[in-house]
């Protein structure tokens, strides 16, 4: 009980100084719980959807996935005799059959595409009873003709669409317009997608390019019937092989498509709290540090007047403790209003979240909880412990904690040997041969090296800072050098402070690097091996109709097509593999570059020829001259001559196999020859810029697809990268404003530490303004610091993941100094708005008071 009182009171004695150090557990449990509110939301959000949408048993082709569409670009299918067979099956209320497809753009009279901006498909199919389930008209009705359609009040919304607006509908099939005739409404939250709905003749003929065939049936079940039942009792009535599948089982196989992607944005955003955890973790440290040496004498009481050890252990782990709850329960809070504006943010982006749906599982305030406390407490068990070893003479003299210098050898050559260990793992990951093994390596050295670095801080504080304020300082007189004197005085708080910016910092210098070697390494890739002129593709096939029009695009030499077909080869050892092949029409060979480690790619387009990349000819002993066997799915099997091998040292391609397209069509039935998936064209000798003019002219009509000149392919490269490293800046930010509150927390701290000598100072002429500018100085002295060592070990890990990189192809190292140079300066403006609370409050100190403070 006495440990309790005790600290208790020094817990609210000092409520400012621990308030930061509060701040930066809620900041991190904050983003934990508020990383799994809104995923769990969203899954509960398609949970709903899933299970509102099901039928009570869904009959679909053998092999036919919620989240796949074939090659070819069309659905499978069943026939009508299929639906007559599921009607008469024992305890079968009813069957109705259903047309769905995601491979369909929608477009209003401007060629603007009215699907979603989020990524979710835009879904078309048939009106049917099971709509029902989740949807109710609210205006207008359901499409009774070929001139009729139906949209989701969502996907109205959003584009301003009314009744009688004119959409057209391009598929596989065909163009075809509809005029809106009826809105239909969710009953529960449609997390995205744009749903346009026709009657079922329209549906079969557009979408699936026949008649009296359905891509799934639905079927309900008699009162009575459980849907394992009726699942049985529909499987004996067919005289075929189908996918079969109960309400719960299309539930959850759409929830494991779902799950996939969720898990990836769960827990990426994890890993970026654990890093502003680890961040913490310094601030916490240093925080309870410099709490213990202020309290050196009044610790050294408690020993004299009979306290143990241990009782002084505890009760500064009693205060880390409060500080863990009390930041952790706000964390919680904290970490709900995250999830509602990750939710607010995703809407904004065509993503509708509702607040209705919000979720938050026991399991996530518990864990918030439980990490926050268990977090902040180990991070108090080395101060507690230094606090355990005061003596009861501290109490008689002005002392600080009790100092081991042979600790500190220990700590310098633990942190030499775990530094070395990184190094030379680094070492190995950037001469590995293999990137599996590299990566693993490269692992193993970002840990090592940067555990290396914070143990073996203080050791470098004492150069670096000299060195930064050689630069900065000296020229500043007494000040500056009165300001390097501080940061010098204690090295190790100095290299945790550092520490924890070091980072974040090491983080952006990494992912920097990786990143401008991508791009560059890409567009030096694109100049040396692309010929072609324009490059057409989207996120979806590139349908017939769009293909035609390309073709028939004014002044280009040529149009190429390039197809990934679905096959299992066997190689001439007897192994087998099924990553398919590419159907590429001869011209290929001009539009890609690709050099051959053995014959000519050109006599790879031949009669009955593939080619095959170098990995795989290494790997099975394929040679030029040797036959590979290819069995195309849905088609023949052939057996192809290796007329040509593959250089994969490449950034394109790498490990195709080619075929001709006049091979695919020998082996393949017209009706399974997939859409092109990108094509590529050439301009007439003269005509580039007339070209690439009715080139977008001709696709304009199709907006799903994008047509870029190798100019815009680089703009393209280097915005989809930019846009993705703003994304991960954004997340690591949480970690920075994390070091930067221990940058305040630390200087705040100093300042009560050093109040008699500040007094002292001010007492022989130190103004108020030399003051301030004095701890402004300390305070961008250790962010430079920091920085200087988060940049340093940053760019290291990020060269060695660009050799690793080298391995796939991407050959270039490209340091992005301007971005490095930025966030150097900017740090140097961190380390001064980490100082003004600090530096303000230490020039309003009375002089006198402070000359008499003990």
């Amino acid at each position: 009980m006495t440990v309790l009182k005790t600290s208790l009171r020094n817990f609210f004695a000092h409520k400012g100084r621990m308030a930061l150090s509060a701040v930066a557990v809620l900041l991190s449990v904050a983003f934990v719980c508020g990383t799994l509110v809104f995923t769990d939301t969203m899954n509960t959000t398609f949970d709903k959807l899933f299970a509102t949408t099901a039928p009570d048993v869904t009959v679909a082709p053998k092999g036919a996935r919620n989240d796949e569409t074939p090659q070819n670009g069309r659905p499978a299918s069943l026939s009508a005799a299929t639906l007559e067979q599921v009607t008469k099956a024992d305890g079968v209320k009813s069957a109705e059959g259903a047309v769905v497809s995601s491979s369909v753009t929608v477009v209003d009279g401007d060629n603007k595409n009215m699907g979603s901006t989020n990524g979710a498909p835009t879904i078309a199919g048939n009106w049917t009873k099971n709509d029902l389930r989740s949807m109710e008209i609210t205006s207008g009705h359901a499409p009774r003709g070929p001139t009729e359609m139906m949209v989701d009040a969502d996907t109205a919304d959003k584009h301003d669409l009314e009744l009688g607006d004119e959409l057209r509908t391009i598929s596989v099939a065909g163009d075809f317009t509809a005029r809106i005739v009826g809105i239909a409404t969710f009953k529960v939250t449609n997390p995205g997608a744009a749903i346009v709905f026709f009657d079922t003749p329209t549906a079969q003929r557009e979408l699936l390019g026949s008649t009296g065939r359905f891509t799934q049936i639905n079927v309900t079940a008699a009162s009575g019937v459980s849907d394992t039942a009726l699942k049985q009792n529909v499987s004996r009535a067919l005289d075929g092989t189908y996918k079969l599948q109960t309400q719960k089982e299309n539930a959850d196989e759409n929830r494991e498509d779902v799950g996939e992607f969720m898990n990836v944005i769960k827990y990426a955003m994890l890993g970026f709290a654990g890093i502003a955890f680890l961040v913490g973790v310094f601030l916490i440290i240093n925080t309870f540090s410099m709490l213990v040496a202020q309290r050196t004498r009044e610790i050294g009481l408690m020993r004299a007047i009979g306290s143990s050890r241990r009782q002084v252990n505890r009760s500064v782990l009693v205060e880390a403790l409060l500080l863990g709850v009390v930041g952790s329960i706000l964390g919680v809070g904290a970490g709900v209003g995250i999830a509602i504006g990750l939710m607010k943010l995703m809407s904004m982006t065509g993503m509708n979240l509702s607040t209705d749906d919000l979720t938050v599982r026991m399991t996530t305030p518990v864990a918030g909880l439980v990490l926050g406390i268990v977090v902040t407490v180990l991070a108090a068990y080395l101060p507690a412990r230094r606090a355990g070893k005061v003596s009861p003479m501290a109490a008689l003299r002005d002392a600080g904690t009790p100092a081991d210098g042979r600790a500190g050898w220990v700590r310098g050559l633990v942190g030499l040997v775990l530094t070395g260990a990184g190094a030379f793992a680094l070492y190995a990951a950037a001469t590995a041969d293999r990137a599996a093994d590299g990566a693993l390596m490269l692992g193993a050295g970002v840990v090592l090296s940067l555990i290396g670095f914070v143990v073996i801080g203080p050791l470098l504080a004492g150069g670096v800072v000299r060195v930064i304020s050689a630069v900065l300082l000296r020229a500043l007189g007494p000040v500056g050098r009165m300001a390097e004197r501080n940061a010098l005085r204690n090295p190790r708080r100095t290299g945790a402070t550092g520490a924890a910016l070091m980072i974040g910092l090491a983080l952006v210098a990494c992912l920097s690097v990786v990143g401008s070697s991508m791009v560059a390494s890409a567009t030096s890739e694109l100049d040396k091996s692309v010929g072609a002129d324009f490059i057409v593709q989207g996120n979806q096939r590139i349908v017939p109709q769009a293909e035609k029009a390309m073709q028939q695009s004014e002044g280009l030499a040529h149009v190429t097509r390039y197809r990934e077909l679905e096959a299992t080869l066997t190689s001439p050892d007897g192994r087998t593999d099924d990553t398919g092949v590419t159907a590429a029409d001869p011209t290929y060979a001009q539009d890609l570059r690709r050099p051959t480690t053995a014959g000519t790619l050109a006599d790879a387009y031949g009669k009955d020829a593939m080619s095959v990349g170098s990995d795989y000819a290494k790997k099975h002993g394929v040679h030029v001259g040797d036959t590979v066997t290819v069995a195309f799915k849905g088609g023949k099997t052939a057996k192809l001559r290796v007329a040509a091998i593959t250089d994969d040292d490449a950034a394109f391609d790498q490990g195709a196999r080619y075929i001709s397209t006049a091979t695919m069509e020998k082996y393949l039935p017209a009706g399974l020859v997939p859409p092109s998936s990108i094509m590529f064209a050439k301009a007439k000798d003269g005509q580039e810029e007339q070209a690439y003019a009715a080139l977008k002219e001709s696709m304009e009509r199709y907006p799903q697809y994008q047509v870029r000149d190798q100019t815009d392919y680089k703009e393209e490269l280097k915005d989809q990268m930019g846009q993705l490293l703003n994304m991960v800046y954004g997340l690591l930010a949480l970690a920075i404003i994390v070091a930067v509150l221990g940058v305040v927390n630390t200087l705040a701290l100093s300042v009560v530490e050093r109040t008699r000598e500040i007094g002292l100072m001010r007492a022989i002429g130190l103004s108020r303004r030399q003051l301030r500018r004095m701890i402004r100085m300390e305070s961008v002295v250790i962010a430079l610091f920091g920085a200087l060592l988060g940049l340093g070990l940053g760019m290291g890990w990020g060269a060695t993941a660009q050799r690793l990189l080298a391995l796939e192809g991407l050959n270039v190292l490209e340091i992005p100094w301007p971005t490095i140079i930025g966030v150097f300066i900017g740090s140097a403006f961190v380390g001064l708005f980490a100082a003004l609370i600090p530096a303000f409050r230490a020039g309003r100190m009375n002089v006198l008071n402070a000359i008499a403070t003990e």
